[in-house]
């Protein structure tokens, strides 16, 4: 197996992250989930234009913590008389949850099929903001002033995060969804918060994350990978601490929307791919996620692969996805 541009392999297997763990976080993420259960999601479902035989299409809209109206697309089969399946999808950074005609392979296999608009990019949700600093891009860094401040309720990614456990709140309700047999996945930010979902909703069965981003920010940091996805961090430090003297700080606060830290509340089984050429995500940042879950899991490797589409793993998803 070729040496990644990272650890290599065998020091990945063992590799426990970088960056600091907020000593509150623990209580900080139970008075978050505290937050969502009580805030009423008012659901909203709409016929949407598109249709395909077979499958019901909705725009799904819900109300998430801090009042955001939030939207996710919902497929669901025209004939199914006994409770059936459901799968989660979270999409990529900055854009939104993708074509309805792909989700239709799992309808056609009797699932219901629930995909986010992540607030504030590119689909139907409502980012209501209220924060101070950069709003234009960089929702890691969303929130974070406030958090050195003595926030952190303000990082934008506790919301985002949160979003995904009442969407699947949501669905687990619905009466024709099989409570037992849910599962969630996506790739980079839509897998980071694949494994934020199965954290913060352990009732998930099967989680299959893609080469998830959002984690090990020190990491990134310690490897001048703050770039591309991750760019912000390095424009945090350039608009407002541009001499480091609040570093120490900033990673601490960032830790608690650190996925890392998350990873030991799954119960799901997972289903984990990652290209260890990555450099969008580096490898080191995954396995300091993936070796902290506790519960049945299987990494799939590809030495050569980059932060990119894998020809065949998707298929490997719908397979696993299946066994619901």
């Amino acid at each position: 197996m070729p040496l990644t541009f990272d650890f290599p392999i065998e020091e990945l297997k063992a590799y426990q992250g970088r960056n600091p763990r907020p000593s509150d976080f623990d209580e900080f993420w139970d008075k978050s989930l505290a937050e969502m259960r009580s805030t009423e999601p008012k659901v909203e479902l709409l016929p949407a234009k598109f249709q395909a035989s077979g499958a019901e299409c909705f725009h799904m809209y819900f109300t998430g913590v801090g009042e955001a109206r939030l939207h996710a697309k919902l497929l669901r089969p025209s004939h199914s008389s006994a409770p059936h399946p459901a799968v989660l999808m979270f999409h990529g950074y900055l854009i939104d949850s993708g074509d309805w005609s792909d989700k239709l392979s799992y309808v056609a296999q009797g699932f219901t099929v629930a995909a986010l608009d992540c607030r504030g990019q590119g689909g139907l949700s409502v980012d209501n903001g209220g924060v101070i600093g950069n709003t234009l891009h960089g929702h890691i860094i969303r929130g974070l002033q406030d958090a050195l401040n003595g926030s952190p309720e303000k990082l934008l990614y506790r919301q985002i995060f949160l979003d995904t456990a009442q969407l699947a709140k949501i669905v687990m309700e619905m009466p024709d969804v099989d409570v037992q047999r849910v599962g969630a996945t996506g790739a980079s930010q839509g897998g980071a918060l694949t494994v934020a979902c199965a954290a913060l909703e352990p009732r998930i069965k099967r989680a299959a994350p893609v080469y998830p981003f959002l984690s090990d920010y020190k990491r990134v940091w310690e490897m001048d990978q703050a770039k591309e996805a991750y760019l912000e961090l390095k424009d945090f430090f350039r608009l407002y601490d541009s001499v480091h003297t609040r570093e120490d700080a900033v990673f601490e606060a960032l830790g608690h929307i650190d996925i890392q830290f998350l990873a030991r509340r799954i119960q799901a089984e997972v289903l984990w791919g990652i290209g260890l050429s990555d450099t969008v995500c580096p490898p080191s940042t995954q396995f300091a996620v993936y070796n902290k879950i506790a519960s049945p899991k299987t990494m799939v490797v590809y030495p050569d692969f980059e932060h990119e589409w894998i020809p065949g793993y998707q298929d490997q998803i719908f397979q696993f996805l299946m066994g619901l």
